[in-house]
């Protein structure tokens, strides 16, 4: 798809998001669409219908910072969504994965194995696991698999092993569409998207046009061996090597999760 054709995509979605309430609209009965109309999106970032139209149709594709600034306020984005926005404008400047984007630095691996009472592993934009730590292994290891997404998606247990399955996946594929967006031409996120496109459980929410990066999140695992786990992750970007995020999976300490977290792995 040609990153016009994304552009309009994402414009509708977050349209019918926003409720008329919210940026003090009447939310009358005789509305034939969801969220906002076109021309009350043009009237709030004040640019005229006919031009909003157009760029939502693909038939308008130079959009201005300003513009899109005022289309971001009209529609409620977040900080991501609006970098998003700007990027399928082709306003915001691609990051590039170096040539090494899937090794890992010695220094990171060491990192790694600092986490002692922690799942943590290396994810690229992707969502494949470059590296991970003891508990993170054993904590995985029932999938057999390295991809994040695909463990979700084409792993027959992944409804069971993930006790918020639907939580969890639509964070994941919020997190790759909005990654999809920074890196367009990384050949490695086409080929997962291409591959889970043919799911309608993944297809479905992938045409949502959510774009939302990784941040903290709260997961819980039934393993096969250690039960009912309960983790926080906090997620940080690798800065020496754009693209790469470290994710660290916590359990509240003294917790019954904490001990089965540590019954993974013995030292």
């Amino acid at each position: 798809m040609r990153a016009v054709d994304d552009l309009g995509a994402f414009l509708r979605a977050e349209r019918a998001r926003v409720e008329p309430g919210a940026v003090g609209l009447p939310a009358g009965r005789d509305r034939r669409v969801a969220g906002l109309r076109r021309e009350e999106v043009a009237v709030l970032a004040v640019v005229s219908a006919d031009y909003y139209t157009r760029l939502e149709q693909g038939r308008e594709r130079n959009p201005s910072a300003q513009v899109l600034n005022g289309i971001a306020h009209a529609l409620r984005l977040d900080a991501d969504a609006r970098a998003h926005l700007f990027r399928l404008a082709g306003l915001s400047p691609t990051p590039r994965l170096g040539a090494a984007r899937d090794q890992v630095h010695p220094a990171l691996l060491q990192l790694l194995d600092n986490f002692p009472t922690a799942a943590a592993y290396v994810l690229n934009p992707a969502y494949e696991i470059l590296a991970a730590n003891r508990i993170a292994e054993a904590l995985l290891a029932p999938f057999g698999m390295t991809n994040m997404l695909r463990m979700m998606f084409e792993h027959p247990q992944a409804h069971a092993i993930f006790g918020d399955w639907e939580t969890v996946v639509r964070r994941a594929v919020y997190a790759v569409r909005f990654n999809a967006g920074t890196y367009p031409d990384d050949p490695e996120i086409k080929a997962l998207v291409s591959d889970l496109l043919p799911r309608d459980e993944f297809r479905v929410i992938w045409e949502d046009q959510t774009a939302r990066g990784l941040s903290r999140a709260y997961k819980i695992f039934h393993h096969p061996t250690a039960g009912r786990i309960e983790l926080i992750y906090q997620t940080f970007d690798v800065r020496a090597a754009p693209g790469l995020q470290l994710l660290v999976g916590t359990a509240e300490p003294g917790s019954a999760g904490a001990e089965a977290l540590s019954g993974l792995a013995p030292a």
